[in-house]
């Protein structure tokens, strides 16, 4: 049997040469980042090569970047195929689901302790994004807002291994807010209410309101994603 062709990469930029970080953990963000938004297919097959001249830069930094992807469920080495992006059946977005719900609860009790105003500062602006997006019907948009809450949410926690936990989520991220968020034409605007709850949870310095709020939140919102079944 002859072997898959590789995925075309023409959406993939060449990394930026003024990065401080080393090829390979810039390759590795740059691949997730493609994966996550949909630039390489699930199920598509990944060069090596190809994408070492697409990014503009040697073979072994994209083979360290696609073994740190595989430890993250983002893509995995087939025998006589080699490396495939994953696909997200819907067991597998169910396990990922409930994970990201006790992770995301977690990430919100610590961040009602160590939260900064500055933090907090950031995720009123992206409530704000959220709700010109809502306004505007502007999905893309609101996913987008919806993300960088969740991570700047992340990052007040302090917490080094909970931020990469979440993060190893983000091509579930991606799909099920997607989902979530294209489920009712009244999803945007629950969404953004829910969000603002969590955020308010976080002021009040209420670590157990706002644990209960976000798992409720990533629950819910995994059921209008026909994701798990409604209760």
């Amino acid at each position: 049997m002859a072997s898959p062709a590789p995925t075309p990469a023409p959406s993939v930029q060449p990394l930026d040469a003024g990065d401080s970080l080393s090829l390979a953990e810039r390759a590795y963000r740059h691949l997730r980042e493609a994966i996550v938004k949909g630039q390489i297919q699930p199920g598509g097959h990944i060069s090596e090569r190809s994408l070492a001249n697409a990014l503009g830069i040697s073979a072994q930094p994209v083979r360290e970047a696609l073994r740190r992807l595989e430890s993250d469920g983002m893509v995995i080495s087939l025998p006589r195929r080699g490396t495939v992006v994953a696909e997200f059946t819907e067991d597998r977005l169910s396990e990922m689901g409930h994970v990201r719900a006790a992770l995301e609860g977690a990430a919100s009790a610590i961040a009602a302790a160590r939260a900064s105003e500055s933090d907090i500062s950031g995720m009123l602006f992206q409530l704000r994004a959220m709700r010109e997006a809502t306004d505007a019907g502007d999905i893309e948009a609101l996913a987008r807002a919806n993300e960088q809450f969740h991570a700047l949410l992340h990052n007040s926690t302090g917490n080094v291994f909970l931020i990469r936990s979440l993060a190893a989520l983000r091509a579930y991220d991606y799909v099920a807010r997607r989902r979530a968020l294209a489920g009712t034409p009244r999803e945007p605007s629950r969404a953004f209410r829910e969000h603002c709850g969590i955020l308010a949870a976080i002021r009040r310095r209420d670590a157990s309101l706002a644990e209960r709020r976000t798992r409720s939140h990533v629950l819910r919102s995994m059921r209008v994603g026909g994701i798990v079944a409604a209760d």
